[in-house]
């Protein structure tokens, strides 16, 4: 005999109310797990497009400061030889930074662990001969 009132229905019924509660509580958390994505994603977004803003800023702001030695210099030079001058050190920086760039890469390829290969053919060679 039931003593409640809500325990005259079934075990089915009981069953039922349980999986639509998981079900529901499995749709909220999939709707604050996507919202979260959504905001963090907007976040980086955000992030990433400041980034670029600044990058831009100072790619200009370094163009200034490369006029303003030029002007500099053309303060007691030429305007076209300040402005050579300027451009020749530019130019020896760009290469300085070329030639850097090149011989790290050489330095890095082929990208095979080299050493590891042979520490691996040393330990193959002992295992063979026993020692």
């Amino acid at each position: 005999m039931p003593t409640h009132v809500g325990e005259s229905r079934g075990l089915g019924a009981a069953a039922k109310a349980v999986s639509e509660r998981v079900s529901s509580i499995v749709r909220l958390e999939i709707q604050l797990a996507v919202s979260e994505l959504k905001r963090k994603v907007v976040a980086l977004g955000l992030g990433i497009g400041l980034l670029l803003g600044a990058g831009i800023f100072m790619l200009f702001m370094l163009g200034f400061a490369f006029a303003t030695i030029a002007a500099a210099f053309a303060t007691f030079l030429s305007t076209w030889l300040a402005l050579l001058i300027v451009t020749g050190l530019l130019l020896l920086i760009a290469g300085l930074l070329g030639f850097l760039g090149v011989t790290s890469l050489a330095k890095g390829t082929p990208p095979v662990p080299e050493q590891a290969i042979e520490e691996a053919k040393l330990t193959t060679q002992a295992l063979k001969n026993g020692r």
